[in-house]
């Protein structure tokens, strides 16, 4: 019994909707809102998404960030015209690895996004 409570992933426990782990990973690109954008002389990052839900992503990337910065973050959905851009917050970070808690998704985009997971 202790063995399983021992094994539980935090982050998972605090997730409301499923992180798909993506067959193959798709590029990304961000930049800081808000004055840690101006207070690390931030000209953007590039990154790679590895895991994706209709409420975050788990990246890759070698910007470092910390918990609780705000970005931009652009994504392209594989097989898809456009671009999304989404805010979204940082939520953990582990060296390169950080995950992503977005913000308000824009209807059209949220549309995207969930045909997108339902295929993987």
């Amino acid at each position: 019994m202790i063995n399983q409570i021992e094994s539980i992933d935090p982050v998972k426990e605090l997730r409301r909707t499923p992180r798909l782990r993506i067959p193959v990973p798709f590029a990304c690109s961000f930049s800081r809102l808000g004055l840690s954008r101006w207070r690390f002389g931030d000209r953007g990052g590039h990154g790679v998404v590895f895991d994706l839900s209709v409420k975050g992503a788990r990246v890759m990337s070698p910007l470092l960030v910390k918990e609780g910065d705000e970005l931009a973050i652009s994504i392209r959905l594989p097989n898809h015209p456009t671009t999304m851009s989404l805010d979204a917050t940082v939520r953990w970070q582990q060296e390169h690895m950080f995950g992503l808690e977005f913000g308000t998704i824009p209807q059209g985009s949220e549309t995207r996004l969930r045909k997108y997971l339902a295929r993987i």
